[in-house]
């Protein structure tokens, strides 16, 4: 089985490594998707290539390995950049809808709202924000004494099974962290829901039936990523003191640090008629 799983996560891997690269080529490459939208989503694809890779890699070394351990300080640094990169996914699909809004919501206003420097503060902003919230709770998670035993019934250093690990409750630090993520988690998908709700309020009053037709199966695939990502997400995370079963723990961490990634380039790109002409210039397909 640690074979069959060792084979069946390295094709995801590389397909989710092949997928968003080629956007993030196609993106650099090709002058006419030198906008917003494709910056963004450039940087998204780049993300999700930086995502996978805090968590694959070492889950495909331990499927080889007879010890599968990891040190008290790489198991945090893992942590962190997970997390940190998690939260920079949230934030990427606020920017996201936010664009998207702002371009469907207010087309004339669009080129003097969402400037040069409007759309470069945003790349920085959704890269940074993930690394400076999650430094608190990694620390705080990190003091926790830790006296045994110290088998992490997981394939990620997640905080819920390193929280358990602690010799002692701290109802404190769960209650610390629950606020964070609650108000992250629940904030960032509020937002992207109005975002869309107003966009799909605009896209009801187009006269044209196709063009509902098509801005509908647009839409509905972009809340499909964002209802998977932002509910296993909240359903592990918002109340990390409830007993889920581990390996429903697993399943859903799956979820959202695997199948995501791999489903993106599908929902975000390859249904966009522009992104699929610059994809077909990069490896010359006719």
């Amino acid at each position: 089985m640690q074979l069959l799983y060792f084979g069946l996560f390295s094709v995801t891997y590389t397909l989710t490594l092949m997928g968003n690269a080629a956007i993030v080529c196609a993106v650099c490459w090709d002058l006419r998707l030198h906008t917003p939208m494709y910056i963004f989503l450039g940087n998204f694809s780049c993300l999700e290539i930086c995502y996978v890779t805090t968590t694959i890699p070492n889950m495909l070394a331990n499927f080889l390995s007879i010890s599968k351990s990891i040190s008290f300080v790489s198991c945090f640094v893992q942590f962190y950049f997970f997390f940190s990169f998690g939260c920079d996914e949230g934030f990427y699909l606020c920017i996201m809808a936010f664009d998207r809004y702002l371009a469907i919501c207010h087309p004339l206003h669009y080129p003097r709202i969402m400037t040069k420097e409007l759309c470069t503060g945003l790349a920085i902003f959704g890269w940074s924000c993930g690394f400076i919230l999650f430094l608190t709770p990694v620390v705080v998670i990190s003091q926790l004494p830790y006296c045994g035993p110290n088998i992490i019934d997981h394939f990620v250093c997640d905080p819920v099974p390193l929280m358990m690990l602690s010799c002692s409750e701290d109802t404190t630090t769960q209650l610390i962290y629950s606020v964070f993520n609650a108000i992250f988690m629940i904030g960032t998908f509020l937002f992207v829901l109005c975002s869309y709700a107003l966009v799909i309020l605009v896209v009801l009053r187009i006269p044209s039936a196709a063009s509902k037709r098509k801005a509908f199966s647009t839409y509905a695939s972009h809340l499909a990523v964002v209802v998977l990502f932002f509910g296993s997400v909240m359903v592990m995370y918002v109340n990390p003191g409830s007993e889920h079963p581990m390996k429903m723990q697993k399943i859903v961490t799956l979820f959202y640090s695997v199948i995501t990634p791999l489903c993106n380039p599908l929902i975000y790109s390859l249904r966009n008629k522009e992104m699929m002409a610059a994809l077909r210039k990069i490896f010359r397909i006719e």
